[in-house]
């Protein structure tokens, strides 16, 4: 799609993603980059176009006057020149996370809103005691953080050093949390609640996935003790990847022939 110029407002540029580009792709566009078909179905394509249109407005908001606009990929250089600055060369996952949040965290849809400000994906459950304003709120940015490990990646390819990335928590999507409840770690407390479905900001999913994000953090302690190793040299991100995740999608594959989460959730497909 990148190479085509799905995303890109000059036919004759066709290497750039920019506000203008991703604001007129369209669904069927869309369905054919992903080689949607009957045979062949993708859930949620819509609610995946309308993040990639609210993207292009999150970008139209540091838009200059040119025809073209702002690239997706002046993020990349702006983060890579902060790192270039400094006398290590070394970028935090924090930095990138924060960047991530602040420039797009008001394109997820159904994201929580407080004081007129899109929080993105954090849930709300009434047992959570926080402070300033942060009571019964539990912050999970699966995708924000999602991306910042896909980008701690990159800066560390192009030749940047990447700190911080052990301070990401797991990501509480329905492989991760789908594995927990397969094998029995996390039960329902009441199981027919399995059979109906459930919106992302429900209690119950709140619950699940915050129970998620906790586990993970045990599961990678007891998975680097087993194996002798440090969390600088089997950080989080190379468990979630090769362990919990692909754990996860292959257990579900074998117990429900969908491949998807133990319970039903009423989703747009952007969080799940």
């Amino acid at each position: 799609m990148f190479k085509n110029g799905y995303f890109s407002s000059d036919s004759n540029d066709p290497y750039r993603v920019d506000q203008i580009g991703l604001k007129q792709l369209d669904e069927s566009r869309l369905a054919k980059g992903f080689q949607v078909s009957d045979a062949n179905p993708l859930v949620g394509l819509s609610g995946r176009l309308e993040l990639l249109h609210g993207l292009g407005a999150s970008l139209s908001a540091y838009a200059d006057d040119s025809k073209k606009g702002i690239r997706l990929g002046d993020v990349y250089d702006q983060l890579y020149a902060t790192a270039m600055a400094g006398k290590q060369k070394t970028l935090s996952c924090l930095t990138i996370l924060a960047t991530v949040l602040a420039r797009f965290g008001n394109i997820w849809p159904g994201g929580l809103v407080r004081g007129g400000c899109n929080l993105g994906d954090v849930g709300v459950h009434p047992l959570i005691k926080g402070r300033l304003g942060s009571e019964n709120l539990v912050p999970f940015h699966k995708l924000s953080q999602w991306l910042s490990y896909s980008l701690a990646e990159t800066f560390e390819l192009a030749g940047l050093k990447v700190s911080d990335v052990e301070q990401l928590t797991g990501l509480p999507e329905y492989h991760n949390g789908g594995l927990l409840i397969d094998l029995g770690v996390l039960t329902l407390k009441d199981p027919s609640d399995l059979h109906k479905p459930h919106k992302p900001q429900s209690e119950l999913v709140v619950e699940w996935r915050a129970l998620t994000v906790a586990i993970l953090d045990l599961i990678a302690e007891g998975i680097r003790k087993s194996l002798g190793r440090s969390q600088l040299e089997l950080p989080l991100a190379k468990i979630l990847q090769g362990g919990s995740w692909s754990a996860g999608r292959r257990i579900a594959k074998s117990l429900r022939q969908d491949g998807g989460p133990p319970t039903s959730l009423d989703s747009d497909g952007t969080v799940f």
